[in-house]
């Protein structure tokens, strides 16, 4: 007796293998995205950083830190502003462009507009200082 067995098509396999195949090929990009909101929650990590950074900082010259001793005056702030800019370019990854703003003036660059931008404040006894950071 023989058996009768059906036999799929070679050509019918390989078109399925094809069919999956390209589906995981589609089915990696579409899952493999980040999340468009991810890079805002990372540029907000990188000023809280830097911002952390700078309230932790010894002053250079009087002061409890760094930041409190640039936002106490204008005097101050003129005196620490290249230092300050040096510092906060150090802290930073290269791929990133930033701007300090202290109630006594601002270091770094003009912020873009239209474009996804990190923000961190930090509150000193004479006034809020914000870091905002984009990518370059």
């Amino acid at each position: 007796m023989r058996s009768r067995r059906g036999q799929l098509s070679l050509s019918v396999v390989e078109a399925a293998v094809g069919v999956v195949l390209v589906l995981a090929v589609a089915a990696s990009f579409t899952l493999g995205l980040p999340d468009p909101g991810t890079q805002d929650a990372q540029l907000d990590a990188y000023a809280t950083d830097a911002a952390t950074v700078l309230a932790q900082e010894p002053p250079r010259h009087g002061g409890a830190t760094r930041l409190a001793e640039i936002s106490r005056s204008a005097e101050r702030f003129d005196r620490e502003r290249k230092a300050l800019e040096r510092r906060v370019g150090r802290i930073l990854p290269e791929n990133l462009m930033f701007r300090v703003r202290t109630p006594h003036g601002s270091v770094g660059y003009p912020k873009p507009v239209g474009v996804p931008v990190g923000e961190s404040t930090v509150t000193t006894l004479h006034g809020d200082v914000t870091i905002w950071v984009w990518y370059a």
